[in-house]
């Protein structure tokens, strides 16, 4: 983490979206998650579902102040989190949706993570729009890029897999940490403002792969 901001594999090796210094040794990168580890997200997820809304009219007054305040919180909690020593990776969820960005946390770490999908926070107004067919294009693109290393029942609905790849703008930090410092990266969560921070699952060893729950 860099300012706050984390510092991916990609972005070190070719310079991407990376200005200023940072000490080498409090950089976090999204490659460390551990077997035995919870995953905890920061922000709700149905930022993009908000942004397709608006371009329709449809979002409405309450709809628009939830998604403004949401994409304007920054994630400070970061350089916070860094500090915790059971934290052992770190993303922040963005244009790849949380499916996208988890898969590249268990691509570069060779673990598989386990979403407990009731656990994953999401904004009423996000499922009520997604009812009434309100979704991204890239919703669509982003399960198609990662669904080959998705392991769910046969029946999961569309609904579901629309919000999971829900591309996200300023959207919440994604944690892996060890589950007896779960409740101090909460604790921060909460200090930074982010009070809807949850642990949505854990990461198991085996081949690089997410098990929808």
């Amino acid at each position: 983490v860099a300012g706050g901001h984390t510092v991916r594999d990609d972005e070190v090796k070719f310079g991407l979206s990376v200005t200023g210094e940072v000490h080498p040794d409090k950089i976090l990168r999204n490659k460390g998650a551990r077997p035995g580890d919870v995953l905890i997200l920061g922000k709700p997820l149905g930022v993009g579902i908000f942004s397709a809304a608006l371009k329709q009219g449809r979002l409405g007054e309450t709809g628009y102040a939830t998604m403004i305040e949401s994409t304007t919180r920054l994630n400070t909690p970061g350089p916070d989190l860094l500090a915790i020593l059971g934290v052992h990776a770190m993303t922040d969820v963005t244009g790849f949706g949380l499916l996208g960005h988890l898969s590249e946390m268990c691509r570069a770490a060779e673990v598989c993570a386990v979403v407990e999908e009731a656990s994953v926070p999401v904004f009423d107004l996000a499922r009520t729009l997604l009812q009434d067919g309100v979704k991204t294009g890239a919703s669509g693109r982003n399960w198609a890029s990662i669904k080959e290393m998705i392991e769910v029942s046969s029946d999961w609905p569309d609904m579901s897999r629309d919000l999971m790849c829900d591309p996200q703008t300023s959207g919440g930090l994604l944690v892996s940490c060890a589950p007896d410092s779960a409740e101090a990266v909460l604790g921060i969560f909460a200090k930074h403002g982010h009070g809807d921070a949850a642990v949505v699952g854990r990461v198991e060893s085996g081949s690089a792969c997410i098990q929808i729950e």
